[in-house]
C-alpha cells in the first residue's frame, strides 16, 4: 500500500471550510479506491495559487524530502498551482524525492499522452487566473467610474451610503 499525503487550499477569504472539506472527502474517497494510506494533509486556507509562498505548501515540499510517502494528492491541478512554471519546478522537486503529484479528479495517464493533458489543464490553470484578474479589474474600473465604493477604506471626508461615495 503506498502512503500519501493530501494538499488542498482554497483561494480568498470568501471562501469557506466547506471548499476544504470537499477537497478532503473527494481525495479520502480516491485513495481508499486506489489503496492509497493517507498519512498527513497540508492545508492552506485563503492562499492564491499563482504564488508558491503558502506555508503548508512550503512544508509539503520540505517533508516531500524525509520520504515517508510516495504521493501528493490533490482535489485537482489547481490546487497544487495556477502557475505553470512554479508547477514544473515543485513537480520535479517532488520527483527528485521520489514522490509523485496525483489529481484525484483529472485522470492523467502515465504515457506520452499524460503529458500533454497534464501540460493543457495546467496552462488552463494559469488562463484562468489571469483572465479572472482581468475581468476583476474591468469591474472596478467601471465602478471607480460611476462613483461605487469597491472597498478598502474611504478617502478623506467621504462616507459610504447605498455603495456610493457621499
Amino acid at each position: 500500500m503506498k502512503k500519501a499525503v493530501i494538499y488542498a487550499r482554497y483561494s480568498c477569504d470568501r471562501q469557506s471550510e466547506q471548499s476544504i472539506e470537499g477537497q478532503l472527502h473527494v481525495c479520502t474517497d480516491y485513495a481508499k479506491s486506489h489503496d492509497i494510506l493517507i498519512v498527513d494533509t497540508y492545508i492552506d486556507r485563503a492562499m492564491s495559487g499563482t504564488d508558491d509562498m503558502r506555508p503548508a505548501f512550503q512544508k509539503m515540499l520540505m517533508d516531500s524530502a524525509k520520504k515517508q510517502w510516495e504521493i501528493v494528492l490533490v482535489y485537482k491541478l489547481d490546487r497544487f498551482s495556477r502557475n505553470k512554471y512554479e508547477a514544473t519546478i515543485h513537480k520535479h522537486t517532488l520527483k527528485e524525492n521520489g514522490v509523485k503529484l496525483v489529481s484525484a479528479m483529472e485522470n492523467i495517464p502515465d504515457t506520452p499522452e499524460g503529458i500533454i493533458l497534464e501540460s493543457l489543464l495546467e496552462g488552463m490553470n494559469q488562463y484562468y487566473s489571469a483572465e479572472l484578474r482581468q475581468k476583476v479589474i474591468r469591474g472596478l474600473k467601471e465602478n471607480w467610474r460611476k462613483g461605487l465604493a469597491t472597498g478598502g477604506r474611504t478617502g478623506f471626508w467621504y462616507d459610504v451610503n447605498d455603495k456610493k461615495y457621499v
